[in-house]
């Protein structure tokens, strides 16, 4: 497999694109429990499969990316709302960057630490590590980078995080991505209950870091991609639970801008072991 991704890191972003979308669609023929989750997914945030169709596509995409983005030549990002950061950073306060898995998720963090991370840092990233050897190498060895720490999904990692916001760096999290029992709270996403981690909202309350919302959209025709970022649209809740759902709000709205782009079969309202199951049913 190590192999494979090297031919694959240096195919044409149009071309990778082009199989990833063809690669898509066989898994959602093909694949009857990820075409329910999709679709169950997509009504609950009010969508009809038609509107965002292009979303089937776009999962391929994303996974058909990788080799390129993990081991391949810098892919071309654009950057809007850059001011934003630009302001946390002279706070001097530390940034933790939250992104859903929206787009091309993993190129917003690049994109900061090229950008910034000479004059003010790396920026240390939250990563669950493969099960499979040879790929957990590839992850590690790819994220890895000038301007980027991965770090995993530990106490040691986490105590990586906090010590870098307190040195005024910056963060990045994927907050809609289900934590491990114990490491989260019930909080509505999309109008029902999904067990959301706390992380984020802890990291920030304990250092005082600003938190910046970022989305990474992928261009049509593998013209590359554009990052967007702006501020948390209000002041981050002194309240656990309320700031837990402030973040899945925000996570909502990021989504809404650009929907076609969602991984919509991702399980977030997978049960994890030992949570009772009604507090993760549907509101009224």
């Amino acid at each position: 497999m190590p192999v494979v991704f090297r031919f694959f890191s240096v195919l044409p972003l149009w071309l990778l694109h082009a199989l990833g979308a063809a690669m898509g669609w066989v898994v959602f023929a093909a694949s009857p429990t990820y075409r329910r989750r999709f679709v169950a997914n997509v009504a609950l945030a009010g969508y009809s499969l038609g509107a965002v169709r292009a979303a089937v596509a776009h999962a391929g995409r994303m996974v058909a990316e990788l080799p390129r983005l993990w081991l391949g030549a810098p892919m071309p990002c654009q950057l809007t709302g850059d001011a934003c950061v630009d302001s946390a950073y002279a706070a001097g306060r530390g940034i933790v960057f939250l992104t859903p898995h929206q787009g091309c998720f993993e190129l917003a963090g690049q994109a900061v630490a090229r950008l910034w991370s000479v004059e003010r840092g790396p920026i240390t990233v939250l990563y669950r590590p493969a099960r499979q050897a040879w790929l957990a190498k590839v992850m590690e060895t790819a994220r890895n980078r000038p301007g980027m720490l991965a770090v995993p999904t530990t106490l040691a990692g986490v105590r990586q995080m906090l010590k870098a916001l307190r040195r005024g760096e910056a963060v990045g999290l994927l907050p809609d991505q289900v934590p491990p029992e114990g490491q989260g709270q019930w909080a509505p996403f999309f109008g029902r209950d999904a067990y959301t981690m706390t992380l984020a909202v802890r990291l920030a309350q304990q250092t005082g870091a600003a938190i910046v919302l970022a989305r990474c959209e992928r261009l049509p025709w593998g013209r590359g991609f554009v990052t967007h970022f702006e501020p948390l649209a209000q002041p981050l809740s002194d309240q656990l639970d309320l700031a837990v759902a402030q973040i899945n709000q925000a996570m909502e709205h990021l989504i809404r801008q650009c929907p076609e782009q969602y991984l919509w079969g991702y399980a977030r309202y997978k049960q994890p072991r030992g949570e009772a199951v009604a507090t993760a049913e549907v509101r009224a």
